[in-house]
């Protein structure tokens, strides 16, 4: 895949913490409910953690219990799907400028939300800015 946001892996590991790097660039996970952004309510946005494109916002998130911030969709244009057969099938979801692995997407279970798709995110991956 190409990305509008590119630099090479010495530079990711320049610039990212080395836990950023294995989740965002390795395609890791970090361990649920160890996140500092599973439990966290401010208003704002949350941007890529590699490049600082904005993918979430807070009224997009919400609890789903899973121990991963979840959001119901992201900002239009923001983050890219592609199937991940690694574990299964499921859906990755990456940051559409530099490529970022932010986590997975699941369809169909039922939280009361407009999209009924759970956007599970590693904290790791973003950064929050606060909005007034």
């Amino acid at each position: 895949m190409s990305y509008p946001i590119k630099l090479t892996e010495t530079e990711w590991k320049a610039k990212l913490t080395p836990e950023q790097y294995q989740v965002l660039r390795e395609k890791g996970t970090e361990r649920p409910g160890t996140g500092i952004y599973n439990k966290f309510n401010e208003k704002g946005i949350y941007e890529c953690a590699g490049c600082g494109t904005p993918l979430f916002t807070s009224e997009q998130k919400f609890s789903s219990g899973c121990g991963w911030p979840a959001f119901y969709d992201n900002i239009p244009g923001a983050v890219e799907r592609h199937e991940d057969r690694s574990w299964g099938v499921r859906i990755e979801i990456v940051c559409a400028s530099c490529g970022g692995h932010l986590g997975h997407v699941f369809k169909g279970e039922g939280f009361p939300t407009p999209t009924d798709e759970r956007h599970c995110v590693n904290s790791v991956s973003l950064k929050f800015r606060t909005t007034p």
